[in-house]
């Protein structure tokens, strides 16, 4: 038997379709996910400037609302996903006044005419981020649909619900399904009630269903399908399920989706790709080289709009890769190589090459990039090195040691090189103190970079003091919500995993 809760939101959403106007859908479009989980990151008005104008990149998906990012894409002409993190969901979902608050602090006021110059054009409202991760456990289960209906009430009230949509992105295991058989798949049992309004809410307003795929984790778990499959590559081994073929694991993943949406009662539901991305580095297999092999061939594929077996000449609508730039403090929880998946390094200059809608001209890499001094912090080889392993993995613990990672550009360093890895990646991140370099008198400093063959020891960026406090933005206006009403905020462990 649902509850009077239940019912209001089924009641809210048949009503709802009433009332919202039918959207329209553009052209399969390719655009980029940009975090900003970075010690040290790239200003962003040099982000925007130097990186996405200047390859023409025209979409981009943010995770929050960060100020600074939002006053820097004004005027640029990009069309921008915003987002709210899953540790507001609570407070959204309990106020409307939360939520009307949120869209004019958030959304109103960077639109045209909105106060900020030139505006910003935002397309979507991304409520959550993967919500139903199954390590999350039934945490947002509560909040998610009840955050999106007050959500949409605030853009209708502030007349933007005609222009703004929402969506909620979704991990792929959000259904079941055996690899090579798409026709398996269907939507987790504990999801049902709450996928069903999700659903039920999407459709009514036209938002597609955006579902994140990790085509990399999904190759590490699945010994049986070759990495030629996830590459689009021809000579990879297809696989039959019943009359339909699949010649790559894109294909096979949107197919299980489609299959769940079908079996769920909403086949014709639109699909956006909400991430998708080849790391390069932190892991075998997860290089620089095998990451241009599978970009390429993701956005020739998208560009071809061939569909797939279940949905012939009907693509995605959109696909956000992932990501923009590597970000050296994201979670880790799945694998050292999250922190490497960008296509861009931290100061941004591009890894390989992709075409991103620059054409056949090479990426822009930024320009004037500002480091710190040209110094390294390494072990000091002629102290007792007894210790020096337990210091570095304490350096570890509060930088970033994933390059170490089995596999990774720096694995082959051996004993103490990659001491001094973790040294300098403890030094850089702390700005270059000279407290930073102590390690109780291990460290040592020098001017001649200990870089070895593909091995790099990065230099931080130089930040100011705003930059340095970005996440400030969101814990304040977390504080303004908690006005509202009091919620718990969610913090994220923080996984590092290095071995010396």
């Amino acid at each position: 038997m649902w509850s009077v809760h239940r019912q209001v939101i089924v009641l809210f959403l048949l009503l709802a379709r009433v009332l919202t106007p039918a959207g329209s859908w553009r052209a399969t479009a390719v655009g980029v996910n940009w975090g900003t989980s970075s010690s040290h990151p790239l200003p962003s008005a040099m982000v925007v400037s130097g990186l996405l104008q200047s390859n023409n990149i025209t979409s981009v998906k943010l995770f929050d609302a960060d100020p600074s990012v939002l006053e820097s894409l004004s005027g640029s002409r990009i069309n921008v996903v915003v987002g709210i993190p899953n540790n507001m969901l609570s407070a959204l979902n309990s106020s409307k006044k939360a939520a009307a608050s949120w869209v004019h602090d958030n959304i109103t006021r960077y639109l045209p005419n909105g106060g900020v110059e030139g505006g910003v054009r935002i397309e979507y409202i991304a409520v959550g981020d993967e919500p139903f991760l199954l390590s999350y456990a039934q945490q947002f289960y509560p909040f998610i649909v009840g955050a999106a209906i007050n959500i949409h009430l605030a853009l209708v009230n502030a007349k933007l619900a005609d222009k703004v949509k929402i969506i909620v992105p979704c991990s792929s295991d959000v259904y079941q399904s055996n690899f090579s058989l798409p026709s398996t798949a269907h939507f987790r049992d504990d999801l049902n009630t709450t996928m069903f309004q999700l659903l039920s809410f999407l459709s009514i307003h036209r938002s597609p269903f955006v579902i994140d795929i990790n085509p990399f984790l999904s190759f590490q778990q699945n010994k049986n399908l070759s990495i030629d499959y996830f590459l689009f590559q021809s000579s990879a081994h297809h696989l039959s399920d019943g009359h339909n073929r699949y010649k790559n694991f894109l294909d096979s993943s949107i197919d299980a989706l489609v299959t769940s949406l079908t079996k769920a009662g909403f086949r014709d539901m639109e699909i956006m790709i909400g991430r998708i991305g080849w790391p390069t580095d932190g892991s075998a297999n997860a290089t620089a080289g095998v990451a241009q092999s599978f970009m390429q061939a993701l956005v020739e594929h998208l560009k071809n709009k061939v569909g797939t077996p279940l949905r012939p000449k009907r693509p995605v609508v959109e696909t956000y890769i992932f990501s923009l730039l590597d970000e050296d403090q994201r979670d880790i929880t799945t694998g050292n190589y999250e922190r490497h998946l960008g296509i861009f390094t931290f100061d941004g200059q591009a890894k390989y090459i992709v075409d991103l809608g620059q054409g056949s001209k090479k990426l822009a890499n930024a320009q004037n990039v500002e480091y710190l001094s040209s110094r390294w912090c390494v072990v000091n080889n002629n102290k007792d090195l007894s210790n020096a392993s337990a210091s570095a993995v304490n350096a570890c613990t509060n930088a970033d040691c994933t390059a170490l990672s089995s596999g990774g550009s720096c694995f082959k360093l051996g004993w103490p090189a990659n001491i001094s890895y973790a040294f300098n990646s403890y030094y850089q991140q702390h700005d270059q103190g000279a407290e930073s370099c102590d390690f109780d008198g291990l460290g040592l400093l020098t001017t001649v970079d200990p870089s070895i063959d593909d091995c790099m020891f990065a230099i931080a960026l130089r930040t100011s003091f705003s930059t340095s406090l970005r996440g400030l933005p969101m814990l304040f206006w977390c504080t303004i919500v908690s006005s509202f009403l009091l919620f718990d905020l969610v913090k994220e462990n923080f996984i590092l995993d290095a071995v010396f």
